[in-house]
């Protein structure tokens, strides 16, 4: 009777914040090895179909950096990065549109077994429009997002859809290109006026100490973000996380999020109970 009892306190405890958050935008990036895992997969889209029940309009960008080079392996061909973007030639980008496709299809029709509302987007289908990326070295076909298409993701949100986008562009002269899913995730964020950006991820959040996960930091601001990139407490696959939460903030995004998709149900205790499970990152701290 007391484990029933506790599951009712924390239904109620849950009632303010889908009262607040009702009809509003949420964008959660999802991607790398968490996609891969089955179990962590079924947990996380299991958080977004509840998000959606409860009136919250939900946008999944997508990642699938492993398959791609797995698949390019497979091929005889070399995964290629500057600064962490992979060198797209015609070739790879065969090879992105491809594995891209197959994830959305995969995502979409898992949101569907659980009962979900969900329409699968491909960003170059006149949804991302990009222009070339420039960089010390030629990335080859990999765009910089120059504006995001509302009113299709719009459509699909007010029919109540889940909506799943791959993070690929198309260029002024209808080239698809190759796009990094945490700046489609941003560029949407910010585009929709979200509620919240969400990256989910294989870390607890930001920890004062990463070798220790209960150093956990569970709120920041801006100014907090750059005294800990400066301390070095925010290092290496961190930094361009948080810069990605910065960017969204700046953009008028009211809250972001980095959080540890391994544990089951994550999404839902960082958005639903008082002291949340991760990292938020805010304007400023109440």
């Amino acid at each position: 009777m007391d484990q029933v009892i506790k599951k009712a306190s924390i239904l109620i405890e849950a009632i303010p914040y889908i009262h607040a958050f009702r009809r509003k935008i949420f964008v959660i990036k999802y991607g790398g090895s968490i996609l891969d895992d089955p179990k962590i997969r079924h947990n996380v889209l299991q958080d977004i179909v509840f998000l959606s029940y409860v009136g919250i309009r939900v946008i999944i960008v997508h990642g699938g950096g492993p398959h791609i080079s797995a698949r390019m392996k497979e091929q005889g061909l070399k995964s290629e990065f500057v600064n962490g973007i992979r060198v797209t030639d015609k070739a790879t980008l065969q090879i992105v549109g491809e594995e891209l496709e197959k994830l959305n299809l995969q995502i979409v029709q898992e949101i569907k077994a659980f009962k979900g509302d969900v329409s699968g987007l491909k960003g170059q289908e006149n949804i991302i429009f990009v222009k070339k990326k420039k960089a010390e070295k030629d990335l080859g076909f990999v765009g910089t997002i120059t504006n995001i298409e509302r009113k299709t993701i719009e459509r699909h949100l007010k029919k109540g859809f889940i909506t799943v986008i791959s993070p690929m562009g198309v260029s002024a002269d209808r080239q698809p290109h190759n796009v990094n899913a945490d700046e489609v995730a941003s560029a949407i964020a910010t585009s929709m006026k979200a509620e919240k950006l969400v990256l989910l991820t294989d870390v607890p959040g930001v920890l004062k100490d990463h070798k220790d996960p209960t150093s956990l930091i569970s709120t920041l601001t801006p100014a907090d973000v750059k005294n800990l990139i400066r301390q070095e407490i925010i290092t290496k696959g961190m930094i361009p996380k948080v810069e990605s939460c910065l960017e969204v903030l700046r953009g008028g995004v009211h809250k972001a999020h980095i959080i540890d998709a391994r544990l089951g149900h994550t999404l839902l205790l960082e958005i639903f109970t008082d002291k949340g499970i991760g990292t938020q990152i805010v304007h400023e701290k109440n």
